[in-house]
């Protein structure tokens, strides 16, 4: 799909941020289109560009976790304690349609970059605040790291079972959801009707986070009752979960009546359907692990891979429990345009394969065609886009603005 037929194209977002969560959130907007330049500080840029299991790439500025986040962006390096940098700023901002930060509350408003004097520069600026807490409350000043806002967010309080948890989910899920709620409300303001006044989008990694944790959140509110960690059990349904196979665990879903009588008929075990205990819903769920060991007991007859295919055909909701290199190298992953391969990438000196987003648009993948930048890669060029003549641009670099 050409860049021109992308929703976002045509527009300029402004990235300021670093690690994870608001380079997810370009990441998103620039996939979809997006002119996306990312402005770094000129001592070592985003901290990501340090971090990643490759030490080589990370002493070249390029670390895996940058590079996971930032296809498609140009790289400007700014100083904005500099006055030549600020206009330098000022010039971009005047010239983009959003802007993205996850400074601490009140760091740009320091700087006067903040939202009200931006708008001098650009009255309808859709401007994005990621941080940890949001942008007053009495947390606002703590640092917005994943596994803080895992664990008061909750999630950890639910995520194992009984004998392990808390335990943090095994990837980082809140900056990944603070992320796409970030690019998500940037697209709808950017997709406001007649606007004519800027934006002010305050997304709270905490807040974002609850808003997706469903029943753990919802049975409390509405029901008063309390969530608990459950490891692989479904708390609304039984059978539902992941079940020991001769070889291998299968995730079950036989949610409804006719899916726990398929799966019965599937397994052998029939009789188990007029079993007083399991006859009903509630039944079931009132004896989940009486239900789960008799099912467990059948499947031990054969693998994951031979359950699996017949409970499908059944009508049974079921799936294998892959590594992540299983699911990469699956079909249905795989086939679909889902990774990248850049050649021969800037600053890497070899080839790299990288995720794009999990969305296809009239049925193609939508991507970048550039490699992550090294650090400032760009300056200079966008510079002179921005109207700085060789005179301009030196003397920026004499002041250390850039």
């Amino acid at each position: 799909m050409t860049a021109s037929k992308l929703p976002l194209h045509g527009l300029r977002v402004l990235d300021l941020t670093n690690v994870l969560a608001g380079p997810f959130a370009c990441h998103q907007l620039a996939h979809l289109g997006a002119e996306v330049i990312k402005v770094e500080a000129r001592e070592g840029g985003d901290l990501a560009r340090q971090l990643g299991a490759d030490p080589a790439l990370n002493e070249r500025l390029m670390g895996v976790s940058f590079l996971a986040q930032n296809a498609g962006k140009r790289s400007i390096t700014l100083d904005l304690k500099k006055p030549g940098a600020k206009a330098v700023l000022q010039r971009l901002v005047a010239g983009s349609d959003a802007l993205v930060e996850n400074f601490r509350p009140g760091v740009m408003q320091r700087l006067g970059l903040g939202y009200e004097a931006l708008l001098a520069h650009n009255p309808t600026l859709v401007y994005c605040a990621i941080s940890g807490f949001g942008q007053d409350g009495p947390l606002r000043e703590l640092p917005a790291y994943d596994q803080i806002v895992q664990g008061m967010a909750g999630v950890m309080s639910i995520t194992g079972d009984a004998a392990s948890a808390p335990l943090r989910v095994g990837f980082p899920v809140a900056d990944t959801i603070g992320g796409l709620t970030a690019a998500m409300a940037v697209c709808a303001a950017l997709a406001e009707r007649d606007r004519t006044t800027g934006r002010f989008i305050d997304v709270s990694m905490l807040e974002a986070v609850l808003a997706t944790m469903g029943w753990a959140v919802s049975n409390l509110l509405v029901a008063g009752q309390a969530a608990q960690p459950m490891g692989n059990e479904n708390i609304t349904a039984s059978p539902s979960g992941a079940f020991r196979t001769g070889e291998g665990l299968l995730n079950i879903a036989a949610n409804k009546q006719e899916q726990f009588e398929a799966l019965l008929r599937v397994i052998g075990r029939e009789e188990l359907a007029h079993d007083p205990r399991f006859v009903h819903r509630e039944g079931r769920l009132a004896h989940r692990y009486a239900l789960k060991a008799e099912i467990e007991a059948a499947l031990a007859a054969h693998s994951a891979a031979h359950w699996w295919p017949l409970l499908t055909n059944a009508g049974v909701p079921a799936g294998p429990v892959y590594t992540v290199q299983q699911a990469l190298d699956h079909p249905q992953v795989a086939d679909r345009g889902m990774v990248a391969t850049f050649a021969d990438a800037s600053g890497v000196g070899r080839d790299i394969r990288l995720l794009r987003t999990g969305v296809k648009l009239d049925g193609a993948a939508p991507g970048v065609t550039s490699p992550p930048a090294t650090l400032g890669q760009h300056t200079r060029e966008i510079l002179a886009e921005l109207g700085y003549d060789e005179a301009g641009i030196g003397a920026l670099e004499r002041e250390g603005a850039v």
